[in-house]
């Protein structure tokens, strides 16, 4: 159920877990105003994907004219909700 990941996200003190805790809620938020307008009391979280997003290159500047890349990395995160059969 939705209810139970949104509690478990909330008590999990990482910071992973607050960006998908809002992700989430997003998604429920989507899911409620959406075309469909589901009821959240009947949705569970299907599947969660955490995909690499594009990788942004940069230039940080050393010693002796010299020069270090950096890659700020990004991501793309999905989440599926569906409802439930019971």
């Amino acid at each position: 159920m939705v209810e139970d990941a949104l509690n478990v996200l909330t008590f999990t003190p990482t910071k992973s877990a607050s960006i998908l805790l809002n992700v989430l809620k997003s998604a429920c938020a989507n899911a409620q105003n959406g075309d469909k307008e589901l009821d959240l009391d009947d949705l569970y979280v299907k599947e969660i994907l955490v995909n690499e997003g594009r990788c942004l290159k940069r230039f940080m500047p050393r010693a002796q004219g010299r020069a270090t890349k950096i890659h700020k990395r990004s991501s793309h995160i999905t989440i599926i909700l569906e409802e439930g059969q019971d």
